[in-house]
C-alpha cells in the first residue's frame, strides 16, 4: 500500500524523486473502482505537475504516472475535480417545493396527508414521504401547538419575576384543568421551525371537548385549598 503525502511534502526535487521511485517500485498509481478510475492521488498530481513542467508529452506522462492521457490532460488543464455526484435526479423543481412551502405557511395545522393531497392535485407527482422529505428540508417539524392561555401564563410571569417575598404572599393561584375520559385524544399537531413555538401562526385555542371531567383548585403562600 502507498502512502500518500500532502503536496507541500512534495515540493522538493528530493521528494519528487523519491515518489518517482514509488512508481516503479509498486507499479501503478491509478486503481479501479467498478470499472471507474478513480480520482488521481496527490502523488500523481505533483509528478503529473513536474513533468508537464519539463516539457514531457503527455503520453510519456501518462505511462509514467499510470492513469490515462485524458486524466493527465484534465489535470494539466485543472479540470479534474472528481467524479460528479452520483444519485438520482430530483424529482421535484425549486418552483413545485415553493408551492408546497405556500401550502404549509397557509394553514400549520394540517397534517401530511393533507399536504400531500393539496400539493398533488396542484399538479406535482410525488410521493408521500417524499412530501414529508421536502418539509424537512424547509425545516418544519410536526409538534403539539402550544394553547394561547399559557403564552398569556408565560408574560405574566415574566413581568412579576423580581417580585418580593411579602407581595407573593397576598397572592392566591387558582386554576381549573380538564381530564379527559376517553383515550387516545392527542389533539392537533402544528408544523413549525425551532423558535416559531410563541408565533401566533402556530398556536392553537383551548377547546373544552365532552366526555372530560374539569378540576378546580387553588394555592397560596399559607397552603392549598380544597380540590
Amino acid at each position: 500500500m502507498v502512502t500518500c503525502q500532502s503536496a507541500n511534502q512534495l515540493k522538493t526535487p528530493a521528494k519528487v524523486s523519491r515518489a518517482f521511485k514509488m512508481v516503479s517500485q509498486f507499479g501503478s498509481l491509478g486503481y479501479t473502482i467498478k470499472g471507474k478510475t478513480a480520482d488521481l492521488t496527490v502523488v500523481q498530481k505533483t509528478i503529473i505537475d513536474t513533468l508537464h513542467k519539463e516539457g514531457k508529452p503527455q503520453t510519456l506522462i501518462a505511462k509514467e504516472v499510470g492513469c490515462s492521457q485524458s486524466a493527465v490532460s484534465k489535470d494539466v488543464n485543472r479540470k479534474l475535480s472528481g467524479r460528479k455526484m452520483c444519485g438520482r435526479k430530483r424529482c421535484t423543481t425549486n418552483r413545485e417545493n415553493r408551492s408546497l412551502m405556500r401550502i404549509v405557511k397557509q394553514n400549520r395545522f394540517k397534517n401530511l396527508s393533507e399536504l400531500h393531497k393539496e400539493w398533488t392535485e396542484a399538479g406535482v407527482k410525488v410521493s408521500r414521504a417524499t412530501t414529508h422529505r421536502r418539509v424537512k428540508e424547509f425545516g418544519y417539524s410536526c409538534r403539539i401547538p402550544l394553547v394561547k392561555p399559557l403564552l398569556r401564563c408565560l408574560t405574566w410571569a415574566k413581568e412579576k419575576k423580581n417580585w418580593t417575598v411579602a407581595q407573593w404572599s397576598k397572592v392566591l393561584f387558582s386554576e381549573e384543568s380538564k381530564f379527559c375520559i376517553s383515550f387516545g385524544n392527542q389533539g392537533p399537531r402544528v408544523w413549525r421551525k425551532g423558535g416559531e413555538a410563541h408565533s401566533p401562526s402556530c398556536l392553537k385555542s383551548s377547546v373544552k371537548f365532552p366526555q372530560s371531567v374539569m378540576i378546580w383548585g387553588a394555592m397560596s403562600s399559607a397552603g392549598v385549598g380544597p380540590l
